[in-house]
């Protein structure tokens, strides 16, 4: 089974992120999910930027990091949106990572000092039509690290919603949230 350090998104660590990383635990995985808002959770993705942006990009990304100081270097980094900044520059720059899980966000591999790193296998997920995903470069990072590495999949699905695998949220896609919940479960039976 593999052990997981799973970063949450911009709105905190609410029930339905929780929940996902229960179902992690409840396949046998190990699940760590560091708090890198200090408790705090946003109603909205506005809410939470601005808190972001107040606490700054660049502190979160740092907790993020430190969040896995004490932990074995054999993990799976996997993040949410705004979780996948820590989550991907772990995976890129931390000896021993066995797999990344990039879910709704991705980031060129050139902003964390190269290309991807060999025998590290790499799931982004994200919706065609998410204004974030799609309209912010996210899909096109993702693309591109997909062509760079052939130990990447990408898997988009059809919506415009993002966080749409936070059964607490509105944004709450039952059908697209199931099969990604699979995929990524697949993913870790091999790691």
């Amino acid at each position: 089974m593999a052990e997981v350090l799973l970063f949450h998104h911009v709105q905190g660590q609410t029930p339905g992120f929780l929940a996902f990383a229960d179902e992690l635990r409840a396949a046998g995985h190990t699940v760590h999910t560091p708090d890198l808002f200090d408790g705090r959770c946003f109603h909205d993705l506005t809410e939470g930027v601005a808190y972001a942006r107040k606490v700054g990009f660049d502190e979160l990304l740092e907790r993020g990091v430190r969040a896995a100081d004490d932990r074995p270097h054999e993990l799976v980094y996997a993040g949410f949106s705004l979780g996948v900044l820590p989550a991907q520059k772990l995976a890129q720059t931390r000896p021993g990572a066995r797999g990344a899980l990039l879910i709704e966000s991705c980031i060129p591999p050139s902003e964390f000092g190269g290309p991807w790193p060999a025998g590290v296998p790499v799931q982004v997920h994200g919706m065609d039509a998410d204004p974030i995903f799609s309209g912010e470069g996210d899909l096109t990072a993702a693309r591109e690290l997909v062509e760079s590495t052939g130990q990447a999949e990408l898997f988009v699905y059809p919506g415009d919603r993002h966080l749409f695998v936070d059964a607490s949220l509105p944004s709450y896609d039952k059908d697209a949230a199931e099969l990604l919940t699979w995929r990524v479960l697949d993913f870790l039976s091999t790691r």
